[in-house]
């Protein structure tokens, strides 16, 4: 059976324009270029790849560090639901054993969707469609103890390159990124030379200065976790992480826009100081998205959700968001001024790139899996398909 979808397709350089998408067993078959005039344009919806979320803890009251193949089941069906096919989600800092086991969890369920793949049963075949796991973000737990957040201190650690290592076996490869307090660890750098070719080390919860922020950066470092939250602040004098990572063209940034994590004028600065290839959007979302108002429990610890906003009930800090990361996108384009094919590019593209998934995952184009989603000119969710099915979508 061929799917003919028409629309504002979204292409590889970054622009919409009208034409049409033709899917066939799951694949996309052929992307067709197609004039129409301004008045056309404007009733045509806007097709865009999934999205790729590479920092989430969980939602619907799961999370991915619970460590079972129904977590992630619940987790990957909301996630492509919300148009977000393709997840890379967040670890808490826990101990070790229970890190490994999670991760091994983690192995099982990628080892179950390529399965189904090779025995004609697509992730996406309805009635329920789960986004592929394509990587496992770490985001502790090497991280420091004064921007520690909503992480558990208790388990803080210094970093070692063969526990890095360990968690990246045990994980059969899907560990894609590692944090790293460099200022905790006085040998950071030869740490991140022995393991920078087997993960991704990022500046994550970390109060470091600009000068060991930029040596961390210079000895292989090459990301920044949600960029302003869990570092010091930037200011004219001490620059910190956000002017290292301004300087070290290498480096992306993830970013939450959610509406509470970061403020619309400092987003659109991130913007201006990193550009649009830089810039990864995140959600950050935790196991209350999709959920309500209410309380809830994250590593332990308890969290209060009161609409788009989610707080530990000790202390009020931030605990993570509550948004997906669609609702990111819509965020950062309504209400933030960024324009819409540089969002779509920030959290679909770039996170793909950012990952090393940007074949599997991330773009339009023939011979890629149909992964894809509809959105009305009031960027509001219309259809996702997962592997070329629709899939049934969540309102919540």
């Amino acid at each position: 059976m061929t799917r003919a979808l028409k629309g504002l397709v979204y292409g590889r350089d970054f622009r919409f324009r009208p034409g049409t998408i033709f899917i066939e067993n799951g694949m996309i078959r052929e992307i067709r270029e197609e004039a129409a005039s301004p008045q056309e344009q404007e009733k045509l919806p806007y097709l865009i790849p999934g999205l790729v979320d590479i920092h989430f803890h969980g939602c619907m009251g799961m999370d991915f560090c619970d460590g079972t193949q129904e977590a992630i089941e619940t987790i990957a069906a909301w996630e492509a639901a919300q148009g977000v096919t393709s997840i890379c989600p967040a670890t808490l800092t826990l101990p070790e054993e229970e890190l490994l086991r999670i991760l091994g969890e983690g192995a099982k369920f990628a080892r179950r969707q390529k399965a189904r793949r090779e025995n004609g049963s697509p992730a996406g075949a309805y009635p329920r469609a789960f986004a592929d796991l394509v990587g496992i973000n770490m985001e502790g737990p090497f991280i420091s103890c004064t921007k520690k957040g909503a992480q558990n201190e208790a388990y803080i650690r210094p970093c070692s390159a063969a526990l890095c290592r360990e968690f990246a076996e045990a994980s059969e490869g899907l560990v894609k990124i590692v944090g790293l307090a460099p200022e905790e660890n006085p040998d950071f750098a030869a740490y991140i030379g022995e393991v920078k070719d087997v993960v991704k080390v990022s500046l994550a919860h970390t109060n470091a200065d600009y000068v060991t922020a930029m040596q961390a950066f210079a000895a292989g470092a090459s990301h920044a976790v949600h960029l302003f939250n869990a570092m010091p602040e930037m200011t004219h004098r001490e620059p910190g992480v956000v002017g290292a990572v301004m300087d070290s063209p290498g480096v992306t940034a993830e970013l939450i826009c959610d509406g509470n994590h970061v403020h619309p004028a400092a987003v659109r600065a991130a913007f201006a100081l990193l550009g649009e290839e830089r810039i990864v959007l995140i959600s950050d979302s935790l196991r209350a998205a999709g959920m309500g108002d209410g309380e809830m429990l994250l590593g332990g610890q308890k969290v209060i959700v009161n609409g788009t906003r989610a707080v530990l009930a000790e202390g009020g800090a931030l605990a993570g968001s509550v948004t997906s990361l669609m609702g990111c996108l819509q965020t950062v384009v309504k209400k933030m001024g960024i324009p819409l094919e540089t969002a779509v590019r920030c959290a679909s593209y770039n996170p793909a790139q950012a990952i090393g998934a940007g074949d599997r995952c991330g773009s339009l184009a023939p011979g890629r899996r149909a992964d894809l989603v509809m959105l009305g000119r009031d960027l509001n969710v219309l259809q996702v398909w997962k592997d070329g099915e629709p899939v049934p979508l969540s309102r919540r």
